[in-house]
Formats: C-alpha cells, structure tokens, sequence
C-alpha cells in the first residue's frame, strides 16, 4: 500500500487527532494549557518513532520577555527527529500551537468542538495551524505504517506564540534547540496549488495622543484628545497614498504593495468619563512591510510621518512606542527544493503549482533569514482565520498530507 492509499482509509484517524487538538484551549495570550498540549504531541510524535523532546523556555527568559500577567503560563516547544540510514540532508517541519483568542456566537456553540460538518471541520486553531499539524502526523503515520523510508533525515518541531512574535517559540528554537536543517517548511502561508516563498513583515505601534482634561461643561478649558487623535488619524493619509505607490510583483504575477491598518486596538487612558475632556487617546498601527523593504527605514518613515502631521495639529502632543515587529521574507524559487514541492503539489492535486507571497506573516523567516536555508511555506489552510467559525476543508488536510509524504519520499536533497 503507498502512503497516498494509507491516508485516504485513515482520514477519520486525521479528524480524530485534529479534534483532540482543537479541543485543548491554546488561546494566546495568555498562552493556556501550553503543557498539556505539548505534552501531548510529544507522546504522539514519540508513538511515531522520532526521539523526542519538549523544551521549557528558562523561568528568567519568561520573566524578561512577558508581562506580569502571564507569567503563570509557561512556554514549551517540541522537537522530534527522524534518522534515514545513509541520509546526508535533513528536512524539518515546523508548525505552531498556539491560537487567537476567541469571541462572538459560533455555529457549532463551542469554539473548540472540533465538530464536522459538510467536508469543514469547525474550531479555533482549525486553519491556522493545528490543521497543518494534523495532516503531519497523518503522512508520518502512513510512512511508518506501510514501511516506506523518507529520503532524508526528518525534523519536527511544535512552537510556541506565533500568534504574538514568536520570540519564545520559533525564534528560541532556531538560536538554541539542536536542529540541523537544510530545508524547511513551515506548514502555513501557501495552500491550494500555491506554494509560499516569502512573507509580509509588519511593524507594530501605538500611538498616544496626550490633551489635557476639563469638565465637560467647559470644555475650551482642555485639549481634547480623541479630537487630536481623528485630525492625526487624517493626517496620515498622505503616507498611505505614498506607500501606494510602491510594487513588488510575486512570482505568480500579483502586485503587492505595503499597508497600514489603523486602529487595531484603540481607546483612551484613565479618569475618562462622559462629562470630562478625555486627557489621552491611544490607538495602533500594523505597517505591513514588503519583502523589498528594509524594516528599519519602514519603522523610521511612519514615525516620522506620525510627527509631521502632528505637528500640522495644534496642541498636539504624542508619544510613539512599538509594540512589535516580524521581519519579511523572499527567496526566488530557483531551488530544487522549491520545484520538488511544486512537483508534490502537482502529483496530488493534478493541477499546476504556483509560487506565491503571503501578505501576513509566519515563521519562514527565522529559517530563511536566521539559518539562511531554503524554506518554504504550504498547509491545508482554511477560512475564516482568526474569526468566527474558521475551519478547515477535509479535503485539504488529506491532500496536505500527501503533499507532505510525497515530499519527503521524493525529494533527498
């Protein structure tokens, strides 16, 4: 039996092993049930015949890098490895745990049921990613079940608070865990018949706009604020149309150009009440850096954007602080790696693969820029990322874990 004709009479064992995810809470922040769930994909990728190991992030690096009120939750990664006989490369996989906090009513009650309905199944996390670690585990499994060998040695890894900045999870284990990678891929960012080489960055501010309070009956006495703050929030329309005209085209042909959301989060600072002149207002920007931008500069131009047109305002006082930032990635697909993926993609869904750019960001770039490897980015995806009812296609799963298996049969460096 191939590992293709595995996967198709497994696909109930898939949707068992991705319900079980989905039903482990890993909303972050805070970063809940972390242990369990590592724990757990430790258990299982250790079943599967790879020496595994979960590492704790050091109790003084949580407490330089995390607010106060998280500190009771730990991080964890994952890592497991798969040794070929005579192999000279290795291959990693990398996915992420954790998942977006949760809100509004979802068709199924629960966020985390993991219920299937019509080829989707329902949940956080179910698209972005634990999808992707489920179709792993599934074309692992079928390697191992029907005893066919992988040409190069495997890598696994799980991490830990891609949702924030990953500094804790990805980022921790390419600086420190043992890996040897000299390909990688990062199960999210192309889906379909694409295949992601690169990756927006973003840069992440928020901005303070300080007045000065007075009573809500005389109000000429105070500097308003939220007044400041929409007159500011106009002001910069004249970055937007400039950053507009900037291009990058991706292999596949789709021009891209930088953005900026505004407001994300927004809102005014203490003492507000409805009769006093609001004293602060506070809101963010996520500047999406392309890949042929140099985030320094990027970060520079917007805060000095932010100071010309306050300084257009009268009264208008602001402090800028930055919250984070994900650097972007591109690496032309001119590798054999990159045509044996495209070569997978192909084999499974009978459709030519293409070579996109993802405008949000992931993980690709701590293996492309950090071990400077080739890395690229594919998994079963979904809709709805990040919102109400986000679920995955049953399809897709299946066809990502052969994608995945196919790969690592396929191709030997």
């Amino acid at each position: 039996m191939t590992p293709a004709a595995y996967i198709d009479l497994h696909t109930a064992g898939l949707l068992r092993r991705l319900k079980t995810l989905i039903g482990i809470s890993t909303v972050n922040p805070p970063g809940e049930n972390y242990d369990k769930i590592t724990a757990s994909l430790t258990r299982d990728l250790t079943a599967l015949g790879l020496k595994t190991k979960r590492y704790p992030i050091p109790a003084a690096l949580l407490k330089k890098s995390l607010p106060a009120a998280q500190l009771g939750f730990p991080r964890y990664n994952v890592l497991g490895k798969l040794g070929v006989r005579g192999a000279t490369k290795t291959i990693h996989f990398n996915a992420h745990y954790d998942v977006v906090p949760v809100s509004g009513r979802w068709r199924h009650g629960s966020p985390f049921s993991g219920a299937v309905e019509r080829g989707w199944i329902f949940g956080r996390g179910t698209a972005d990613m634990k999808g992707s670690i489920a179709s792993l585990f599934m074309a692992l499994e079928a390697l191992q079940a029907t005893r066919t060998v992988p040409r190069m040695n495997v890598e696994v890894s799980f991490t830990a608070d891609e949702e924030t900045d990953s500094a804790l999870g990805t980022g921790w284990l390419v600086e420190h865990a043992p890996i040897k990678p000299d390909y990688a891929v990062v199960m999210e960012g192309g889906e379909g018949s694409a295949v992601c080489c690169g990756h927006n960055g973003v840069v992440w501010l928020e901005v303070t706009v300080h007045g000065r309070p007075a009573h809500g009956s005389t109000p000429e006495r105070g500097i308003n604020a939220l007044e400041k703050m929409a007159a500011l929030v106009l002001g910069l329309n004249a970055h937007k149309k400039e950053l507009a005209r900037r291009k990058f085209k991706t292999p596949e042909g789709r021009t891209m150009v930088p953005t900026l959301n505004i407001g994300g989060v927004f809102g005014c600072g203490d003492g507000a009440k409805i009769n006093t002149v609001p004293a602060t207002a506070t809101f963010t920007i996520d500047r999406r850096v392309l890949a042929m931008e140099n985030h320094v500069a990027a970060e520079k131009e917007l805060r000095a954007a932010l100071a010309i047109a306050a300084n257009k305002i009268p009264q208008c006082r602001i402090t800028v602080a930055k919250i984070s930032e994900n650097f972007a990635c591109f690496t032309p697909p001119t590798h054999p790696f990159f045509a044996a993926m495209a070569a997978s993609v192909a084999e499974v869904r009978r459709e030519p693969a293409v070579f996109n750019v993802s405008t949000g960001f992931n993980d690709m770039h701590f293996f492309a820029a950090h071990r400077k490897i080739p890395t690229l980015g594919y998994g079963p995806g979904g809709i709805d990322y990040h919102g109400v009812d986000e679920r995955a296609s049953v399809k897709e799963l299946i066809a990502s874990a052969k994608i995945y298996a196919e790969l690592m049969t396929k191709f030997g460096g």
